[in-house]
């Protein structure tokens, strides 16, 4: 017992150190001469889905500039999904579509290979100085503590000031090891770059020895079931699949929360089950995630409308707002009283609105017209 405190206690003195040692205002200094300074505040930038494409696939290559117009992240993929002979291809390719085309809106990201592979270091190299005035995010795999943000962090700012980069590169981590997982606090604060954090799945479902195969979603075997209902214990017993990974999305969320920061299912692997793909987004989006990783175009339309508010609920969140003026007090609506607490989860979600409106039209105007609707019926 002695020695597992003691153990406890050593492993946490380099943060405490460092804690002690760091001034607040040094966490927001340049980490390289000639680097820009970083952000203060993560841009709440309309990003529902986050859509894979393999750059050192031609078809997808070419089939990019028009899927951008569509999404609000396009994400060139270096990693898992590229065979290790077409890593340079990919690479090179995602350079070129970036050179060639100007997304406007949408976001432009990469996600990079593992820090514990021969491949990051070129990636992060070449990119950021061959495109890094058009890439947005870097996405990095199986980040397991907060010293992994730190290497990216440093060597992100020594590139920056080396490409002459006037705005700083953000990072987005993946949870998808348990030491990430048991980590995951530290790294949501690890650096101001970061800008949010993705469930990863099937790695963490590997790391952890869980046994399913699914990349995503639930299982058929992880379930509850109702009391008996007489002798045989097999009659009148329903069954109700469960969430594989509420715990882990959960603390995802509050750790992104906590840390200003954005949180983001990852892949949903049965690109035929859409049904089921829309169940697993929105269960993701009630808890507080932004939104998912788009594998096929058939995911897209999931995804946007998904992580995009109903208008009636947008309606209503405005009504609140309207009704309750500065936000203090309570008032009663259609039999529901509302106080300081619902008067800031309207506030969530009439902001929500108020971004993507900005990005589609189409929405805005269904919004619009829900919200004349609704005050209009008062």
């Amino acid at each position: 017992m002695v020695i597992r405190v003691l153990r406890q206690a050593l492993s946490n003195l380099p943060a405490a150190m460092e804690a002690q040692l760091r001034s607040p205002k040094d966490f927001f200094a340049p980490l390289a001469v000639g680097a820009p300074e970083p952000v203060r505040q993560i841009p709440a930038l309309p990003s529902r889905m986050i859509h894979f494409f393999d750059p050192s696939n031609e078809k997808m290559a070419a089939k990019a500039p028009d899927i951008a117009k569509k999404v609000d992240v396009l994400l060139g993929n270096l990693e898992d999904a590229v065979r290790a002979d077409r890593k340079e291809a990919a690479r090179n390719g995602l350079v070129e579509i970036a050179k060639a085309n100007d997304f406007g809106q949408t976001q432009l990201w990469t996600r990079v290979n593992s820090l514990d592979s021969p491949w990051v270091l070129d990636d992060l190299t070449n990119l950021v100085t061959e495109i890094g005035d058009k890439l947005d995010v870097i996405m990095v795999p199986k980040v397991e503590g907060a010293q992994d943000v730190h290497y990216v962090d440093r060597l992100l700012a020594q590139l920056e000031a080396r490409a002459g980069l006037t705005r700083p590169l953000l990072v987005h981590a993946i949870l998808e090891t348990a030491s990430g997982v048991a980590n995951v606090e530290e790294i949501a604060g690890a650096s101001p770059r970061m800008q949010g954090i993705s469930l990863g799945p099937a790695d963490l479902a590997a790391s952890r020895r869980m046994k399913t195969t699914r990349v995503g979603g639930g299982h058929p075997g992880y379930l509850v079931r109702t009391d008996p209902t007489g002798e045989d214990l097999n009659a009148g017993r329903t069954t109700y699949q469960q969430d594989l990974w509420h715990y882990t999305v959960a603390r995802m969320v509050d750790a992104c929360a906590a840390n200003g920061i954005l949180p983001y299912y990852g892949p949903f692997g049965d690109i035929r089950d859409v049904v089921a793909c829309e169940d697993q987004f929105r269960n993701a989006f009630l808890l507080g995630c932004v939104g998912a990783w788009s594998l096929h175009p058939a995911q897209i339309d999931i995804a946007k409308k998904v992580f995009s508010p109903e208008p009636s609920e947008v309606a209503w969140a405005r009504r609140v707002i309207a009704a309750m003026g500065d936000g203090t007090g309570a008032v009663m609506i259609d039999g529901k009283m509302q106080d300081d607490a619902s008067f800031k989860q309207c506030q969530v979600v009439a902001e929500l609105a108020d971004a993507l409106s900005a990005r589609d039209p189409e929405l805005a105007e269904a919004y619009d017209k829900a919200t004349k609707e609704a005050l209009a019926g008062e």
